[in-house]
């Protein structure tokens, strides 16, 4: 497990508010969270319970915040987003999946800045989509420039606030999210979903690489940041093991114990059916997880059989 550095000012009982805390990975840092003893609060599109959760209802588009909602509040993880593989790449939604991210994050910079609020530390999600959709040798790591596709643009855009609230002294950390794994609601689900008509797709040549980390593994970075005042800047959230589309979908296949075929999608049909959006499923590349394991994190799920057993079967 990580070894962390508590943040010399973490109080008892510190509060943390989490935007899209209702999404898969705001639910499982949120239950994360409270069995540590942290105070969780929520802002959210919609006015709603979530348990122990104080949820305050936000919109970013319309630039509705109540400054309120800030008071005692230690800590801000920024995960709010319209989900990128939901729907295809129209220019619409294209500016919708910018603009939640984008405008969101500055609309809390804006807020926190005016109003002064002794945030200690400013956590922001961000996406391997940073090192852009390209297939290639190279490891990208923190210090590679952000790519000039959609995604690299999109998550540069994303990112910027989070510096902006560096330069005011604010402790700012970001982390570059792989593919998540987990089973209910995720890519892994989507993966999973032909196996019950026994067969599993491998999609294009399947020499792509695919960064990946499980959920758990994910969420206890998050913790780190919160609570490690020495984690600043961008750091990757991806396992150690870089594997193939094709590896991956072999090492699943095993998992799940059955026999499947496995038909191999062209790329050019994938093209069709999903636009632009088929780049992040047929163009990928191996991403460094040295950062945040020189940070004192150790993976809970560094093997892929591992983790997919772990989160397939519990």
């Amino acid at each position: 497990m990580a070894e962390n550095h508590p943040d010399k000012n973490l109080q008892n009982n510190p509060s943390v508010l989490i935007t899209g805390g209702s999404g898969l990975i705001g639910k499982y840092l949120t239950s994360l969270l409270l069995a540590k003893g942290f105070k969780v609060s929520h802002l959210s599109r919609k006015a709603s319970h979530f348990g122990k959760v104080r949820v305050f209802r936000w919109d970013p588009e319309k630039e509705i915040l109540d400054p309120a909602v800030f008071d005692g509040i230690n800590y801000i993880v920024h995960l709010a987003g319209a989900n990128i593989g939901e729907k295809r790449w129209s220019e619409k939604r294209k500016v919708l999946i910018n603009s939640s991210r984008v405008g969101s994050s500055r609309l809390l910079y804006k807020i926190i800045s005016e109003n002064n609020f002794p945030v200690k530390a400013f956590i922001s999600a961000s996406a391997a989509g940073y090192y852009g959709s390209v297939t290639c040798e190279k490891i990208f790591s923190e210090n590679d420039p952000p790519a000039t596709d959609f995604l690299g643009s999109v998550c540069s855009q994303w990112e910027e606030p989070a510096e902006q609230f560096k330069e005011n002294g604010i402790r700012s950390v970001i982390i570059r999210t792989a593919v998540v794994l987990e089973k209910t609601d995720s890519a892994l689900s989507k993966l999973m979903m032909p196996g019950k008509y026994g067969f599993l797709v491998q999609a294009g040549s399947g020499r792509q690489y695919m960064p990946w980390i499980h959920i758990n593994d994910l969420c206890n970075i998050y913790l780190k940041a919160i609570s490690d005042s020495e984690m600043n800047g961008a750091y990757n959230a991806v396992s150690p093991q870089h594997v193939t589309h094709s590896e991956f979908m072999k090492t699943l296949a095993h998992v799940m114990k059955g026999k499947f075929i496995f038909p191999p999608v062209p790329g050019f049909i994938l093209k069709t059916v999903l636009g632009e959006m088929s780049d992040v499923i047929l163009k990928g590349s191996r991403v460094s997880s040295e950062k945040v394991r020189n940070s004192g994190y150790t993976f809970r799920y560094d093997n892929l059989k591992e983790a997919l057993q772990n989160v397939i079967y519990g």
